[in-house]
């Protein structure tokens, strides 16, 4: 594998990571919810369901996903389900609790955001087949190819999870003005149905393989 092709991955890696998505709204949902420091293990969870994925694809597990319709539905039907019901419960829980709990009480605990950044990860099979789509447009064809897999794999873990930080970083900026009750509820309410919207992308989008 040629420096050049290093750098072409970086460069690709970097672009897919910045762009705005359902990653970056879990991490501010996360700080608004349980400050900087939720939303860091949140990022923490995201990072090992790319490394899940990451080595499932070197292994080529992932491969499944690509051959397999049904396999590739129920994966994102499931994914599909538990951001409805993320963005759902936090819509409902706004309009009908939204006095019930003051704004400067954490509502995401450590535990939930590491849960939800690696359940929300793991359960989008978009990212396994990134994995299984790029990766091998940089891989030597020889024995050396998982070794390059999983130091491309690294490069992109650690891409993602440097921009995370600086996600939460900003965010965490922000949060004095997040966290007026006016601004929080809307901010909540906003966050919320983006992820609804997200999941019904994800259930409705079904020609979107490979």
């Amino acid at each position: 594998m040629s420096t050049a092709a290093l750098l072409a991955f970086t460069v690709a890696a970097v672009l897919l990571t910045i762009t705005p998505g359902l990653d970056t709204m879990m991490l501010l949902r996360m700080v608004l919810g349980g400050g900087r420091k939720a939303g860091v293990i949140g990022g923490f969870g995201t990072t090992l369901g790319c490394l899940v994925w990451g080595a499932a694809s070197i292994a080529g597990l992932t491969a499944l996903l690509v051959a397999s319709r049904l396999a590739y539905d129920v994966v994102r039907y499931a994914g599909a389900a538990y951001l409805l019901w993320l963005g759902g419960s936090a819509l409902w829980k706004s309009w009908r609790g939204r006095l019930e709990r003051p704004v400067d009480v954490p509502s995401t605990t450590s535990a939930q955001a590491l849960r939800t950044g690696l359940t929300t990860n793991l359960l989008n099979p978009k990212i396994g087949v990134f994995y299984l789509s790029l990766l091998p447009q940089f891989l030597p064809a020889d024995q050396a190819s998982a070794g390059w897999g999983a130091l491309l794999v690294g490069v992109h873990v650690a891409i993602g999870q440097v921009w995370q930080l600086v996600v939460v970083w900003l965010a965490g900026r922000a949060v004095v003005v997040l966290t007026r009750p006016a601004v929080r509820r809307w901010t909540e309410r906003l966050t919320a149905s983006v992820l609804v919207g997200f999941g019904l992308k994800v259930a409705l989008d079904s020609g979107a393989r490979g």
